[in-house]
């Protein structure tokens, strides 16, 4: 029954809004209809609708409704509560497929270490000792250049007594032959060789005649040249001095 009036309560709270609603229940099996008709503001205006009932709150017979106070109150609490609407099925994630497990490459296993194999130890071989070097023979001292021949032969340029000029002696073929420097004229004609002498002809400038003649070495930087007339019977001679 406390329920009840309770419940008329709540429909009669809400008829200022929802002027003629009701609620619709079960007890025992039994529908209830609790109605609130327009503009009804107190419990003694609600209708209640029962099998074996139907009339205003306020001339409620609980002997009418076949069962006691407690009754109604103990099924009403023991009622059990409307199901839950069903919840939304929860979003089934897709599998992530799970990374196959690597495989072990099949590794060889380690052959066993080898045992220490002892190495003899050598003895050192006899270093033989290198041989002495050989002394070096002292370098040879240079050897002072051989003095130059002394000329043996007239063949140069000489100089004639008394400084009257210089004479250039020369090969002409087998013979020798000198001129004079200043004007080239031929002093000493085709002298031919004669053991260690020269003969020959030699011309005279001053008077401008040929004479018999000789030559000879008198060292190597003195000549003596000789001139002969009458097949012989006047001689006269020089000696003459190298000049180069």
């Amino acid at each position: 029954m406390k329920k009840l009036v309770a419940i008329a309560a709540l429909l009669m709270a809400g008829t200022a809004a929802h002027a003629g609603s009701g609620i619709t229940f079960q007890i025992d099996g039994q529908r209830i209809h609790v109605e609130a008709p327009r503009n009804c503001n107190a419990l003694s205006c609600i209708r209640i609708s029962a099998p074996s009932y139907n009339g205003t709150i306020g001339n409620i017979d609980l002997k009418d409704l076949g069962s006691k106070s407690d009754d109604y109150d103990d099924v009403a609490s023991s009622a059990p509560p409307p199901p839950a609407p069903p919840s939304a099925p929860a979003p089934v994630q897709a599998a992530v497929p799970q990374p196959a497990a690597p495989v072990a490459a099949s590794v060889a296993p380690a052959p066993p270490p080898a045992p220490p194999v002892a190495v003899a130890t050598a003895a050192p071989a006899p270093v033989d000792a290198a041989p002495a070097a050989p002394a070096l023979a002292p370098a040879p001292q240079p050897v002072a250049a051989a003095p130059a021949p002394e000329p043996t032969t007239p063949i140069g340029v000489w100089a004639t007594e008394e400084n009257k000029g210089n004479v250039r002696v020369e090969a002409c073929g087998a013979n020798l032959c000198g001129f004079s420097e200043k004007t080239g004229e031929r002093i000493l004609i085709n002298m031919k060789p004669d053991g260690s002498k020269w003969s020959g002809r030699i011309h005279d400038p001053n008077s401008g005649r040929n004479y018999d003649s000789t030559i000879a070495m008198k060292g190597p930087n003195a000549m003596r040249v000789q001139g002969c007339a009458f097949g012989g019977m006047f001689c006269g001679g020089q000696t003459w001095k190298r000049v180069s």
